[in-house]
């Protein structure tokens, strides 16, 4: 998910771990715990030089199992030694070190499985990707009661029981409304379904996920041998089915598979992706797990970009697109209101 929450997350984390023995520095190390894996964002450009091999370095090996593991081991030894010196020494032990950066580690990962994007929870043994698809990388009911509950936990002395309490109102309230999330899946899916069934539709698969910033808006893909079908539904329609369903042609011909980075961009989007023929042999390369804010134009998908070949590899050209207008914020709110 989204950097804040991981922060959140992370700082819950360090207040389990070591927040009766430090107090609120605890939540301070959890936080960066919980900041550590997404510096794959960064550190991926230190190995590779092509965008597309930077773009898939990210949620891969810095958010595996594996990881986790070695890396509660090294920033716990790291840390506790930086810390265990004068008038600290013996306040805390590695043990408890290794455990923050633990919990840390693992719950980012755990979080981020939740979501659309996906996380290579095996690697670098397996590349499959863990994506629940059930709450957004980026949902303020998620985040914002559980950041509140943390920050009046802050105000207590780290022996005072409210501190406790707080913190598990926080992380009750986040673990509630993740179940929600999974019991709207759940019913979201049976919708999709039906709808598909009714359109006629003879799909090979289909995926369901939540729109961004809220899990009351969902989006689905149904794949066909040439095609895919995508359309919109919310929890306030008022009917239960799509009923408006966007045809979108897969021109997976234009850049075959064959080639390894084309392969590597139908790997990343789980194979939901399309082509969009551009001037100069520039091709847009559309990942459609992620729906666009422009609803009259479903091909404009909110994770877009260009890609053109260079000798015998294709890279991903520098973004120059345009952010969302604020008439397709507004309409993206109305629909969430209700179709």
């Amino acid at each position: 998910m989204d950097s804040l929450t991981q922060i959140v997350l992370g700082a819950a984390c360090g207040e389990i771990a070591l927040g009766k023995k430090i107090g609120n520095k605890a939540l301070l190390f959890g936080a960066i715990g919980g900041t550590i894996p997404d510096l794959d964002v960064f550190i991926g450009r230190w190995f590779y030089t092509n965008e597309i091999a930077i773009m898939v370095f990210h949620r891969g090996f810095m958010h595996s199992l594996l990881f986790s593991v070695l890396g509660a081991f090294l920033f716990g030894w790291g840390v506790y030694k930086l810390y265990d010196t004068k008038k600290r020494r013996l306040t805390t032990t590695l043990k408890d070190w290794i455990w923050l950066f633990f919990l840390a580690l693992f719950t980012h990962i755990l979080l981020d499985s939740f979501t659309p994007y996906g996380t290579q929870l095996f690697a670098p043994f397996n590349d499959y990707r863990v994506a629940f698809n059930n709450i957004s990388v980026v949902d303020p009911l998620y985040t914002i009661p559980f950041l509140l509950c943390l920050i009046v936990m802050m105000f207590f002395n780290r022996k005072n029981s409210r501190r406790a309490l707080w913190l598990k109102l926080g992380l009750g309230i986040s673990s509630f409304y993740m179940m929600l999330t999974i019991g709207n899946k759940i019913y979201i899916n049976s919708v999709y379904k039906k709808s598909l069934k009714d359109e006629g539709i003879k799909y090979l698969r289909y995926r369901t996920q939540p729109s961004i910033f809220n899990n009351v808006l969902w989006y689905g893909i149904a794949e066909t041998k040439t095609d895919y079908y995508v359309g919109f539904y919310g929890l306030l329609d008022s009917q239960s089915k799509i009923t408006n369903w966007h045809k979108l042609p897969k021109n997976h011909n234009l850049a075959p598979a064959s080639n390894s980075d084309i392969s590597t961009l139908a790997w990343f989007s789980d194979g939901y992706y399309n082509f969009i023929p551009q001037e100069d042999g520039v091709l847009r390369y559309n990942d459609l797990r992620y729906p666009s804010f422009d609803f009259d134009d479903p091909n404009n998908s909110v994770f877009s970009f260009s890609i053109k070949k260079e000798g015998r590899r294709w890279n991903a050209l520098p973004f120059n697109g345009k952010p969302p207008s604020k008439e397709m914020f507004n309409n993206f709110w109305n629909r969430i209101k209700g179709n």
